[in-house]
This record gives structure tokens, C-alpha cells and sequence, in this order.
């Protein structure tokens, strides 16, 4: 009995391991969904990798610079979208239209964003 008691355990354990990851995937419900925002800006620094990239833009506001993050795909909607890990590059002009984050701090999730040589990513 004591075998099937442990047995249980070890299976209920590594049932967790396994769906663990996907539970500390976040939602969507930190941005605003039901506003665009447009920001442009240069681009300081573009993060390719899972489970999000992420984008971080330089925008002058009143003569201050303000860095928005702005959260991305996952990689396989990014190659899809044919966004490449070089297609961003520190000191790129871009314009983004996003959702923005509800709590108000300078950041959102990509809707479109549009490159200097007029590339359109969506």
C-alpha cells in the first residue's frame, strides 16, 4: 500500500514539474486593450527570445527621454510575422502602436510597428 501511496506521490509531482511552466505564463490583462497608443522612438534595445520578445524604445517627451518596454510575440509568431533577431537594431528609428499597460508606466504589447525603411510588422 505504501508502494501505491508513493508511487501516487511521485506521479502527482511530476505532473506539477511539467505544467508549473505553463501556469507562470502571464495574461494579457496588465495592457489596455481597449486603447492604441503610438509612440515613436529609437529603439535601445531588442530582446529575441522566449516565451516573449521585447522591444525597448527611447521616445522624447518634453525634452526628456522616456524608454517604453513594449512586450512582443514569441519567437514562432515573430519568424512568422518575419521578424528576425537583427530586424531591430539599437539606434533603428520606429513608430509602435500598441495597447498600453493599464497602470500607466511607458510601456504596452505591440499591435504594429512600423521601421524606418517603412517595413510594416504586424
Amino acid at each position: 500500500m505504501k508502494t501505491l501511496q508513493l508511487a501516487g506521490l511521485l506521479a502527482g509531482a511530476s505532473a506539477l514539474g511539467v505544467v508549473s511552466p505553463v501556469l507562470a505564463h502571464h495574461s494579457h490583462a496588465m495592457f489596455d486593450h481597449a486603447k492604441d497608443v503610438n509612440i515613436t522612438g529609437t529603439v535601445v534595445d531588442f530582446a529575441y527570445v522566449n516565451p516573449h520578445g521585447a522591444l525597448d524604445i527611447a521616445v522624447d517627451e518634453k525634452g526628456q527621454k522616456v524608454t517604453y518596454w513594449i512586450e512582443m510575440s514569441n519567437l514562432t509568431n515573430m519568424v512568422q510575422r518575419k521578424i528576425k533577431k537583427a530586424t531591430f537594431k539599437p539606434g533603428d528609428k520606429v513608430s509602435v502602436k500598441m495597447h498600453p499597460l493599464k497602470d500607466g508606466r511607458p510601456g504596452g504589447s505591440y499591435v504594429t510597428i512600423v521601421a524606418a525603411d517603412g517595413t510594416l510588422y504586424e
